[in-house]
């Protein structure tokens, strides 16, 4: 993946065939930058669309679709974008199943229903918004083929289920091998390569497909979709469910990728350990209530406040971490700019929240300002389409 190795990448491919003396090094200089120019340009031209969001509704069939396409497998969701002239058309699906055991008068049932299932050892897999209606009803946890951001390794089926829900999003192309980028997690700080078999298997997923399958980083994809009038330099977050992703990018080339393996599933776990309030409350009460800018109204709240602490703290200081051990850093002459997204930092208060808490965790580099994603929950899969149509440009 030549977009994710960063300004590294650029500099080799520069110094092939490079010209001796000082009139040499200015001509790879502007060869470099001439090329950073297009590439931006490029970007910026792809950016420029707003996004149209649907919820994929229970029955729906999945529309046959021309590339390129942008998909953002989160532990939560799974969302594609799709290049509707001005505007981005999005269509999400939730990340999530239910089982129950096979029977005639249960499947005549959920297709009169237009459920969306499949059959597998004398199981139905209930997935999507489908399989939360049915945990609801039967007032039990939803299963999630994904954890922590990648492939849960305590669900075999897994892979199938996401596959399944690919399926009910999206069918296969008009045209064999359209290209489809779909976001992927950086590794967590100090486990190299644990996000491969993740990868790979997405991958597989996908061109199984028909579709030429490229792998775009999380964070970048947030920068992509949201620092065009920056030039595509600054710090991308993506705060999802599973984990947070964080980029740090320059001129649009990814310098620094990684995540931490903290999210919004692990604030609800933690209140759930903290108040005994089940995790599917706290979730609803996050999404619904919470209010960051505000002090607390009773024990959930609480308990909601210091957990959000804690994971801006911690995301904090690995990025200052990360930024201070590394000689990767080019040198940047103006402040850039934060960008939050995904559903973790939706809060109200959020964005303020880590404004506060940086100027106590000051970063090696200047901060302009930190801001929302102008739609937290698409962000990813925007930035991701952007990426499969400067492909195919």
């Amino acid at each position: 993946m030549a977009e994710e190795k960063g300004i590294e990448t650029v500099k080799e491919k520069s110094s092939a065939g490079k010209p001796q003396g000082i009139e040499g090094e200015k001509q790879v200089k502007s060869a470099g930058d001439e090329r950073s120019e297009e590439r931006v340009e490029k970007l910026v031209e792809a950016s420029q669309q707003s996004v149209v969001a649907a919820k994929n509704t229970m029955g729906e069939a999945a529309g046959r679709m021309e590339g390129p396409l942008g998909l953002d497998i989160g532990t939560s969701h799974i969302v594609v974008a799709q290049n509707k002239g001005r505007d981005v058309g999005t269509t999400k699906e939730l990340n999530a199943f239910f089982t129950l055991p096979t029977g005639k008068f249960a499947k005549q049932i959920l297709n009169q229903k237009e459920i969306k299932y499949y059959e597998l050892d004398d199981l139905f897999y209930i997935i999507g918004y489908s399989a939360q209606n049915f945990a609801n009803m039967f007032n039990v946890n939803l299963r999630r083929p994904m954890n922590q951001g990648v492939l849960s390794s305590n669900e075999n089926e897994g892979i199938r289920i996401i596959e399944a829900i690919l399926k009910s999003l999206i069918q296969k192309p008009k045209n064999f091998g359209e290209i489809l980028c779909f976001g992927v997690p950086g590794d967590p700080i100090d486990e190299p390569g644990s996000s491969i078999y993740h990868e790979s298997m997405i991958k597989r997923s996908i061109g199984s497909m028909g579709y030429t399958p490229i792998s775009l980083n999380e964070g970048m994809a947030i920068v992509l979709s949201e620092l065009s009038e920056d030039d595509f330099t600054g710090i991308g977050i993506s705060m999802g469910g599973g984990m947070c992703n964080i980029c740090l990018s320059y001129l649009s080339f990814p310098v620094i990728t990684y995540s931490i393996p903290m999210g919004g599933d692990y604030i609800d776990a933690m209140v759930e350990k903290a108040v005994g309030e089940p995790a599917t409350k706290v979730k609803s009460i996050k999404e619904e209530d919470l209010d960051l800018s505000k002090g607390p109204k009773n024990r959930v709240t609480t308990a909601l406040h210091i957990f959000y602490d804690e994971l801006i703290f911690k995301l904090l200081k690995s990025l200052q971490r990360v930024i201070s051990s590394t000689d990767k850093i080019p040198k940047i002459s103006n402040p850039i700019p934060i960008v939050l997204s995904g559903g973790t930092a939706m809060p109200n208060g959020c964005v303020e929240k880590f404004e506060t808490m940086l100027k106590d965790i000051p970063l090696p580099i200047a901060i302009s300002a930190v801001r929302l994603a102008e739609d937290p929950l698409n962000t990813t899969a925007k930035g991701a389409l952007i990426m499969a149509m400067t492909e195919v440009g």
